[in-house]
């Protein structure tokens, strides 16, 4: 890296890093080596809930090891498994990451996210701040208690397909098909698009 100075001259007062610096920058950065893609669906009908998804994107691209690499549309929900109108709508999005972490580490950080936000699990489909759910990991089908993947209830679920397809049309869940089909097979019923909302990719 050269300094500059004002009228466009290099700046000898300026060393540039050496090349071993560097390397050993970029050997520290995990994000480099052998990353996998994961899609996160993330849901909030509480509160500020625009607010509250984008804190919920950023503090996930804060996450060493994790890099956002495209976010959705927003979308407009009525919350699943309750009576209609018990309950404030949803916003629902989901977000595409490259990361070298885990499965079982990308699922700590994202209960440590909606821990963050207060998110209280008291009530199975209760209200909540915010839901951060781990849809897919890569090509892996496993059948752990802890973390199933696929998501179990994904290929049911408009307000995770819709969006998902948005940003990757050619999408598929594992062990499931691609994307489009399975949206196509349930339809959108009950999911409303808001072009009037927007969450911004993390620089």
């Amino acid at each position: 890296m050269t300094a500059f100075s004002t009228d466009g001259q290099s700046d000898p007062t300026v060393q540039p890093v050496p090349a071993a610096v560097v390397e050993q920058v970029d050997a520290a950065d995990v994000t480099l080596s052998n990353p996998k893609l994961a899609v996160i669906s993330l849901g909030s009908n509480l509160g500020n809930r625009l607010e509250t998804l984008q804190g919920a994107v950023d503090a996930l691209e804060d996450t060493p090891g994790l890099r956002v690499k495209a976010v959705s549309p927003v979308y407009e929900t009525e919350p699943w498994g309750v009576e209609a109108g018990s309950q404030p709508s949803y916003f629902n999005a989901v977000i595409v990451v490259k990361t070298t972490l885990p499965p079982s580490s990308l699922l700590e950080r994202g209960q440590a996210i909606e821990e963050a936000f207060d998110r209280v699990r008291e009530e199975r489909w209760g209200p909540r701040t915010i839901d951060v759910d781990i849809v897919s990991y890569a090509e892996v089908v496993s059948e752990d208690p802890l973390l199933t993947l696929p998501h179990p209830r994904a290929r049911e679920r408009a307000f995770v397909l819709a969006p998902w397809h948005d940003v990757d049309p050619e999408a598929l869940l594992p062990g499931a098909g691609p994307v489009a089909d399975l949206l196509a097979g349930i339809g959108r019923d009950g999911v409303l698009p808001r072009p009037d909302l927007e969450l911004r990719l993390p620089e």
